[in-house]
């Protein structure tokens, strides 16, 4: 799984969107009393700028980058349970399948674009996949999320911890398990040990506030038997491709909607992914 991350951090290094400077502020503060509240319907894709880019392959990372980043995926594979199931093998199952499905996204085949890095294909390949291939923050958020969605996961069910009347389920009501894993995750990412790396991903505020709405929308994706969470998917579902398209809404609106249905959906994907991957894997 560092592979898999270290390669998409490569692509947010590689990401030449100059008027990007590293300018955190210690009051930085999240919306909401819960993880839960804070998903949002639509999350904000950047505006294609048009501007090349090299290799994401010929980016050399700096080592205490690397160093950091191995650190972070030890600490989050130690901090999941012995579960028959929510375990660190499956989160690693998931990171794949999504990073697999995220490749297939940023890299389609379409007739007439030969994957090039001139502004015409990549304006191309910018609308047919919502934007999400113009943005190395969102790829990444992908892989992070996938690696962390079932951390410290008890096992059970949300209704058993709630029926139980556990801890867990007192501090957060519904989507207990998910709450629980994304929580722990972030403090262990806002730790100082880990400085190096969150500004290497996220270099003001405003990307470490979009990095993390990219992650609690996934994360809390996986959730799928809780009813007001589908309700709310379901209406978005229909504003977005159904007959109740709001005709008069920005178009940036839209497009930002779908792509993240579709990040949703691929981490819904892939967490069951474990059933058709080769014996091997």
């Amino acid at each position: 799984q560092r592979d898999v991350a270290n390669e998409d951090l490569n692509e947010v290094v590689d990401d030449d969107n100059d008027d990007r400077t590293n300018n955190f502020h210690s009051s930085t503060t999240f919306k909401g009393e819960t993880v839960l509240d804070e998903v949002k319907e639509v999350i904000k894709l950047r505006h294609f700028s048009g501007r090349s880019s090299r290799d994401p392959n010929s980016v050399i990372l700096d080592q205490e980058v690397i160093n950091e980043l191995n650190d972070f995926v030890s600490t989050v594979a130690s901090s999941y349970r012995n579960n028959p199931f929510h375990n660190f093998e499956h989160a690693s199952h998931v990171t794949m399948a999504v990073s697999k499905l995220l490749s297939r996204i940023v890299n389609p085949k379409i007739d007439g674009v030969h994957g090039t890095k001139d502004e015409v294909n990549a304006s191309i390949l910018h609308d047919y996949t919502y934007g999400i291939t113009s943005d190395p923050l969102i790829q990444f958020a992908c892989v992070f999320a996938s690696l962390i969605h079932d951390l410290d996961h008890p096992g059970v069910p949300n209704s058993t911890l709630v029926k139980e009347e556990t801890e867990m389920a007192s501090m957060y009501k519904r989507s207990v398990a998910e709450q629980n894993s994304f929580d722990i995750a972030w403090n262990v990412f806002m730790d100082d040990r880990f400085t190096v790396l969150r500004e290497t991903i996220c270099r003001d505020d405003y990307e470490l506030k979009r990095f993390r709405q990219i992650m609690v929308n996934m994360v809390m994706a996986t959730d799928i038997l809780d009813k007001d969470l589908n309700g709310f998917r379901n209406k978005r579902w229909g504003r977005a491709f159904g007959p109740e398209a709001d005709l008069e809404e920005a178009q940036k609106d839209k497009v930002d909607r779908k792509a993240t249905i579709v990040i949703e959906h691929m981490i819904q994907a892939a967490d069951v992914a474990h059933t058709m991957q080769h014996w091997h894997v």
